[in-house]
């Protein structure tokens, strides 16, 4: 595959012709498939958006050479709730990031399933893209780029912070026990991306982190909160939404039943989430996703989201840029859950800076242009673990080969067959235009141009 690090004066280029076959690709272990319940999975998502069925026997691995012929732009992994755990997440991850030479994964893939068949057939049925236009969190995000939305502090008490639709950020008194009020903004307010940190586990989210506080519980499938005095406070908000523990422990380890992320697909209409598998301790693969979903609203669908973070960590760990041991902790443990071609968008607005990609025939030209002076290429929100100065990525709108850069080698861009990678600048000079042009061809005599959706 066409793989390029420019550097100011070495250009590596590793090229490999692919036959693009499939836009998306459905895999499903064969057994599985034969269960008409999980059958009908895996066709409602061939339906919806056309592409190629591939089974295995035994393990996703089976499927790699076909992936390798097909490269499919997205890749869904269907899978019962007892296929879909850590070990099978971890496959996932290394799986996808063998389709060509390069580091990087190499198709956008999530794995669906749920507390059921049933509740795995509506998440796959499901076609209307959802805009975030409303937020709540349990833990501190960046609302100034939300258009309206609420978060309750995990770290001080009483801390309760709302942006109402059209109107300023405010900080406001919050209860002593925010189990009741964070359960209203799901049944009442119901926002459109809920937010999660903090202790927890597979069956269990602890509110505070510095406080005492209620919890949020799941069984059955079914997620309900317990507050400080043991009450039961019933979870009814089955609004579609997009989750994200962005760094609670555990909350994408699906290990039975009762597990939380099952609750939440199941029980509070969640079509994406992403979720740790272990428990959490550097940081990087979950809590980045804000960077680039929330921070950089309109820009990203959560899927590119979740993507672009991890092209960010891969490129520290290649780079040595970055806490080698933290990042290769943080590499195969976040799990993605949803059909990853399904669009959840933030409500655009003013970002830190633009981006825009102008194709001319073969010649590819990335423009970022600041909007915040020097502090544009600065993090929006410090809140949790590793925050900010992730790189600049822009998907390219078809795939490419024979990539060769002619202008911007000093800003060190990263360019796959998908992919434009530029390290964050840190320092900002508004002066300077940062720019980079490449010649590159459409990969594959028989590939068709794609647009980006």
């Amino acid at each position: 595959m066409p793989y390029l690090i420019a550097l100011p004066a070495i250009f590596l280029i590793l090229s490999t012709s692919f036959i693009y076959a499939a836009d998306y690709s459905v895999v499903v272990n064969a057994a599985t498939y034969k269960d008409p319940s999980w059958k009908a999975v895996a066709d409602a998502l061939l339906y919806k958006h056309g592409g190629k069925l591939l089974t295995y026997e035994s393990s996703p691995d089976e499927v790699l050479d076909q992936l390798h012929q097909d490269h499919p732009r997205y890749t869904c992994f269907v899978a019962t709730r007892d296929e879909a755990g850590r070990e099978f997440v971890a496959t996932v991850h290394q799986l996808t990031r063998k389709l060509d030479d390069d580091p990087y994964t190499d198709t956008f893939w999530g794995i669906l399933t749920g507390y059921d068949a049933a509740n795995a057939l509506a998440i796959a049925k499901y076609r209307d893209t959802l805009t975030v236009r409303k937020v709540a969190s349990g833990t501190e995000i960046a609302l100034e780029m939300c258009e309206q939305g609420l978060w309750y502090d995990e770290l001080v008490k009483n801390k309760f912070v709302r942006k109402q639709k059209a109107g300023s950020v405010q900080q406001l008194q919050g209860p002593d026990d925010t189990t009741d009020a964070l359960v209203k903004s799901l049944n009442d307010f119901q926002p459109d991306l809920f937010v999660t940190s903090g202790h927890a586990t597979e069956r269990n989210w602890q509110i505070g982190f510095r406080y005492r506080n209620g919890f949020f519980k799941s069984m059955g499938g079914q997620m309900y909160g317990e507050d400080t005095h043991r009450n039961r406070i019933d979870v009814d908000s089955p609004n579609a939404k997009v989750y994200l523990p962005i760094g609670n422990c555990l909350m994408g380890h699906i290990d039975g039943p009762d597990a939380m992320a099952l609750a939440w697909m199941n029980d509070v209409g969640v079509k994406q989430m992403i979720g740790y598998t272990v428990p959490t301790w550097f940081g990087y693969g979950g809590w980045g996703v804000l960077d680039y979903f929330v921070e950089q609203p309109g820009r990203y669908s959560l899927t590119e989201a979740f993507f672009a973070n991890h092209f960010s960590l891969i490129h520290a760990l290649e780079t040595d840029s970055g806490d080698q041991r933290g990042m290769e902790f943080d590499r195969d443990v976040v799990a993605f859950y949803g059909d990853p071609k399904w669009e959840a968008r933030m409500a655009a607005a003013n970002c830190a800076y633009d981006q825009t990609l102008t194709v001319n025939d073969n010649v590819y030209t990335l423009r970022v242009t600041p909007n915040r002076g020097v502090d544009s290429f600065k993090p929006i929100n410090m809140n949790g673990s590793q925050r900010g100065w992730r790189a600049i990525v822009h998907w390219l709108p078809e795939r490419v080969t024979d990539i060769r850069v002619i202008k911007g080698t000093e800003f060190k861009p990263v360019i796959t067959d998908d992919c434009v990678l530029l390290p964050n600048p840190r320092e900002c000079d508004p002066s300077v235009p940062y720019e980079v042009v490449f010649t590159a061809s459409v990969a594959g005599d028989g590939d068709v141009r794609r647009t980006v959706d």
